[in-house]
């Protein structure tokens, strides 16, 4: 018979052990993600109210609050036309993200697959790719705006440009890693190259492909700025580069700050649906850690 005394119990789950730490350190854990960032607005508030710059040139964060608080609802006017207007100016600028990168998104997974899993298909495409790949998707803004005009188009191609080689190579990466073992087994259990591409090859690089994804975003939220400055007349690239000329660099601020905001929450949603979709991957690393 076993001895009772060395029986393992199981360990506590973790809301148990979250409610069995001390008051300061439930405190602290809730609020440790938003120590450094305080610390840097703290910092920066007090350097700004010291005068070693002129407050125009460097504007505090309460100043830039309330710049940016009258340009989202219109608090009291002081950012004149653009009073009220930053729901249409992320909208217009969102609609643009979007729209190049899920065209990029579409064609690298696709193209992607195809070249990590045929050697021909990457022996005609590759050279081609690589070539174009190094070069800086902002150099293709005088071409963009000729080819197609100061609207819309130059900015989504630019996005499209600079998403695309991240989920590209992110896909290529996910094909070639995958287990050689599994297409093995399912070669042997009668699948064709189709079902072993959808069943065993997609969801084996699905790992990779988000993380393709997740730098795609931030390289579109990084170009449809720079289309907005030079070949765009809305969105929140736009405003940022107007208001420099006008000299208001709160609004500049305020600005940088909406782009940094909207690539978090657009990096988030990314985030949650590779949770949602790689569940089974979360599972099996578990059981790993557990043996």
């Amino acid at each position: 018979m076993a001895d009772s005394s060395t029986t393992t119990l199981p360990a506590a789950p973790a809301a148990a052990q979250t409610a069995a730490m001390p008051a300061w350190k439930r405190l602290y854990r809730r609020i440790e993600r938003a120590i450094v960032p305080a610390l840097v607005l703290i910092g920066w508030e007090l350097f700004s109210r010291s005068g070693v710059l002129p407050p125009a040139l460097l504007p505090a964060p309460s100043q830039v609050l309330v710049a940016w608080a009258d340009w989202v609802i219109g608090t009291d006017g002081n950012t004149q036309t653009y009073s009220g207007h930053w729901i249409f100016d992320v909208a217009a600028s969102a609609g643009r993200v979007f729209a190049g990168f899920a065209l990029a998104a579409a064609l690298g997974i696709g193209l992607g697959m195809a070249i990590g899993w045929s050697r021909t298909i990457e022996k005609l495409i590759e050279p081609l790719l690589q070539v174009l790949r190094p070069v800086p998707p902002v150099s293709w803004i005088p071409l963009a705006i000729i080819w197609f005009g100061i609207a819309n188009k130059p900015a989504i191609f630019l996005v499209f440009l600079g998403s695309f080689f991240p989920v590209l190579l992110s896909t290529i990466h996910g094909v070639k890693t995958c287990d050689r073992n599994l297409l093995r087994a399912g070669a042997m259990a009668g699948g064709t190259p189709r079902l072993l591409l959808r069943h065993i090859v997609f969801p084996a690089a699905l790992p990779s492909i988000f993380s393709g994804l997740r730098i795609a975003i931030g390289s579109a939220w990084m170009l449809t700025v720079t289309a907005e400055m030079v070949a765009v007349k809305s969105g929140v690239g736009y405003v940022l580069w107007d208001s420099y000329y006008f000299l208001r660099y709160d609004i500049v601020i305020a600005a940088m700050a909406s782009i940094g905001l909207l690539g978090y929450c657009s990096d988030l949603l990314i985030k949650l649906l590779s949770a949602r979709v790689l569940r089974w991957q979360r599972g099996s690393t578990l059981q790993s850690k557990e043996g």
